[in-house]
């Protein structure tokens, strides 16, 4: 196993994914000339993550706050062109040209100048389409209301007519004194007003009632619905109205009604009594809604003009402007040096990168034309480096599952490296069946082949999730149709693929007998389950025993290997404690248990014995000196069991008792005699030593360690048994799938097909397809998924990993084009 510790070299290429890359602290001390360039260079490279020299500043305390706020504004504009565009159905141009010899102070006033023109056309806008939806209403009114009045002109007409018909008959009889009695005085006459408007179709019921209510009755009220709904004025928002004329008498009444139509928003319009008028008002309204219909257009067409010319630069400007925020961000993390001429930072880097960070800060001190280099060295310390690892798109999703759990500790033995193989492995195990492998299969290679397309559209957040992993569901296909091969299941159905059964029939009735009833005829299967035994009464107990044993022995390998994967650990970081104290016992002990009853299975397989494996186990430990008898496997098996029970007990003390007083032994010669601190580093060095890490002259605890090493031991004897126990998940999640899958085709498609009838055979095709891809396909794959997972973080990384570190996050500008702000 070649393990890297950054450079190439030697025969062997070094495994990249095995050991986080290594870092080193860097210091940069700029001057304050090319110090923005710097910083942008930097972030180009995506291959620095500094630190934050100044926390104990505020934002506002900051050297480039001013500059920051700059940003944001313009940052503001841009997101008020981006909400304009969104409404206009504008679509930014994508940038083709990377270039980035646009200066910032001329998006400034570009941006300045375009916001007050584009608020502008949207203020005379929104006055014109206020205009317009107040004569759009006026019309309506002006419509509704003189019919009202032409009706009741006509009927008030003939009612006329009739009055003045009875009047006339009167007037032969009456005495002309009487008629100068009944003369009526006009000044005495009482004069009707009344209000025309609109009123929210909703309201108009209560508005009714309230009129009614304050004004006691004294009013005439009637109420025309308008058909389509109109945009009302204020809100600019459609609304269904109503059309009302009130008719009121007095002046305190009308003061009354005006504060009621306020009140419920109902919008008033003034109406003329004269039917010439009213023709007139109508024929002036509809000459200035034509007009303004025609501005209003050629406004908007105005706004879109303006919004594409913003469109064509949009992506360049947003680039820009989120580019010069970040790098401003950055240069606030800087300290300013005393002489207040240079700028002084510190950051974490990968050793590989300091060649093109000297070539970057090169680049940037010639293109800013400065007098002075910037200065570029490696500081000394004791802090925990961040966690990089170098990743493509096939191992990011693996690595992602591992990070999940926690980020491994600086170059300790990242588990993806097996996690690649032994993820989708398990997963097949439970999942073992080549038909809806190859289901899965063809659903991955959709998002594989189309994955350019893919990754540039914006996916549900399911499809997203999918399409992340679509290399783990790859793997995962792959092997399913492999583990499928092997159980001899396709949707549940047995293919003699390889070569015909090697058993056959000894009468008619042996399918429904046992294996007695089969002989052997031919040579044995070649390849994974014989097709025989799928449908005969043996078939449970047969394909039970065979997973329930292959997934202890699948749990033993696996837990091995993460113990192995300790050793690598304490090797590399030359712990011989670790290797010694921790990985030797253990291994002893889950193989002198757990190795040894995978042994005696594959003896058994071997063998063909009928010895019986619980018996075994459970005896070696309640009666250890007892003959074995019928369940002896091989010789001198007594005397091995002994001998192996008697070291298991002795590695549990080997594992609790030394390694805590060694690491004390170890820490007293370390500090003995150091009271003065050595003085032979800089200064600078010197300071990031007592910052990073003065953990020299704590007191060790001892009774702490020793309680520590308590709990990881009784973990570890505990964890031994459980997480064997464990893995037989996999027995119990094959099983589930196998069965499910036989229900579905012996229950509804060979059900389906009895019937003889073409309507229920269809029936049954779909019923069964549904099943398929709903239980199957995902809720079963799902299932197998979250099982593997728990295997691998538990049962697997917990003999080894730490996962307590941090990640590396540089300054990069290639992740700021996907935020969103």
């Amino acid at each position: 196993m070649a393990e890297s510790h950054g450079g190439g070299g030697g025969c062997c290429p070094p495994m990249d994914l095995m050991r986080s890359e290594p870092m080193q602290l860097v210091q940069l001390i700029v001057p304050m000339e090319s110090a923005h360039l710097t910083v942008s260079y930097l972030g180009d490279l995506g291959l620095v993550q500094f630190k934050d020299l100044n926390s104990d500043k505020s934002p506002f305390q900051r050297t480039y706050a001013a500059q920051i706020k700059r940003c944001g504004e313009m940052a503001r504009k841009i997101r008020f062109f981006k909400d304009q565009m969104s409404k206009a159905g504008v679509i930014p141009k994508d940038v083709l040209d990377k270039e980035d010899d646009i200066d910032l102070d001329d998006v400034e006033v570009k941006l300045e100048e375009l916001e007050a023109e584009l608020v502008e056309i949207n203020a005379n806008n929104d006055k014109l389409q206020r205009s317009y939806n107040e004569l759009v209403e006026y019309k309506l009114v002006l419509e509704k209301a003189g019919e009202f009045f032409a009706s009741a002109h006509r009927s008030a007409a003939a009612q006329q007519s009739e009055i003045e018909t009875q009047q006339a008959d009167d007037d032969l009889l009456e005495a002309p004194l009487l008629q100068e009695e009944k003369s009526v005085d006009p000044t005495k006459q009482v004069k009707l007003g009344f209000l025309t408007g609109l009123v929210p179709r909703e309201k108009s019921m209560v508005f009714e009632r309230i009129l009614f209510r304050a004004t006691r009755g004294n009013i005439f009220i009637r109420q025309s619905v308008i058909e389509e709904s109109v945009v009302d004025p204020n809100s600019g928002e459609k609304a269904e109205k109503n059309v009302f004329v009130v008719f009121y008498s007095g002046e305190r009444a009308k003061s009354k009604i005006l504060k009621i139509c306020e009140a419920f928003g109902a919008n008033r319009y003034p109406f003329s009594e004269d039917l010439g008028r009213q023709a007139q008002m109508m024929t002036e309204v509809s000459g200035r809604l034509s007009e303004l219909k025609t501005t209003i257009g050629a406004g908007l067409d105005q706004r879109n003009i303006l919004l594409e010319t913003i469109g064509d630069k949009f992506e360049q400007w947003n680039l820009k402007v989120r580019k010069e925020k970040a790098i401003y961000h950055t240069l606030n993390m800087l300290s300013l040096d005393v002489t207040k001429k240079c700028l002084v930072g510190e950051g974490w880097s990968p050793v590989f990168a300091a060649t093109e960070l000297q070539d970057a800060l090169q680049r940037a001190a010639i293109d800013s034309n400065s007098q002075v280099g910037s200065i570029f060295q490696i500081l000394r310390t004791k802090e925990m480096p961040p966690t990089y690892f170098r990743t493509n798109k096939f191992t990011t999703a693996f690595q992602e599952i591992v990070d999940a759990y926690g980020v491994a500790k600086y170059q300790e033995a990242n588990p993806s490296v097996f996690t690649i193989v032994t993820f989708p492995f398990l997963f097949a195990v439970m999942f073992g069946d080549w038909g809806h492998g190859i289901c899965l299969l063809l659903a991955t290679m959709y998002l594989i082949l189309r994955e350019k397309k893919l990754s540039s559209q914006k996916l549900g957040d399911i499809m997203e999730m999918a399409f992340g992993g679509r290399y783990v569901i790859f793997m995962m296909s792959l092997f399913s149709i492999y583990t499928g091969l092997i159980y001899n299941e396709f949707f549940s159905i047995p293919y003699p693929l390889f070569a015909s059964s090697a058993y056959e029939c000894r009468d008619v009735s042996c399918s429904e007998a046992t294996t007695i009833g089969l002989i052997k005829t031919r040579d044995t299967y070649p390849f994974g389950v014989d097709p025989v035994w799928h449908g005969t009464r043996s078939e449970l107990p047969f394909l039970n025993s065979l997973k329930m044993k292959m997934s202890i022995l699948l749990g033993v390998a696996q837990m091995n290997l993460g113990i192995i994967m300790s050793f690598f650990n304490a090797k590399f970081f030359k712990s011989a404690v670790n290797v010694w104290f921790q990985f030797v016992p253990q291994m002893i002990f889950l193989n002198c248990l757990f190795g040894y009853l995978s042994v005696l299975i594959i003896i058994k397989w071997c063998t063909g014995s009928q010895a019986d494996l619980y018996h075994v186990m459970i005896y070696m430990f309640l009666s250890p000196m007892d003959d074995l008898g019928e369940n002896q496997l091989f010789p001198n098996q007594k005397i091995v069991q002994l001998t192996f029970l008697f070291l298991a007990l002795v590695s549990v003390p080997w594992m609790l008792l030394p390694k805590p007083f060694i690491l004390k032994k170890q820490h007293e010669a370390r500090h003995q005699g150091l009271s003065y601190a050595q003085l032979d580093e800089t200064d600078e060095s010197l300071q990031v030593e007592t910052n990073g890490g003065g953990h020299g002259h704590e007191e060790f605890e001892f009774s702490e360690i020793f309680v520590h090493q308590l709990i990881h031991t009784i973990e570890f004897v505990l964890g031994a048994v459980s997480n064997t126990a464990s893995y037989l998940r996999l027995w119990a999640l094959s099983l589930a799938h196998s069965e499910l899958s036989s229900v579905f085709y012996e229950k509804v498609l060979l059900m389906a097909w009895g019937f003889n009838n073409i309507a229920l055979l269809i029936l049954g095709i779909l019923v069964f397809i549904f099943a398929t891809v709903g239980v199957l396909l995902v809720m079963e794959t799902l299932s197998a998924f979250l099982h593997a997972l728990r295997l691998h973080w538990v049962e697997y990384q917990n003999k080894f990993y730490e996962g307590d570190g941090y990640k590396f996050d540089p300054f990069n500008f290639t992740l700021i084009g996907n935020e969103e702000e």
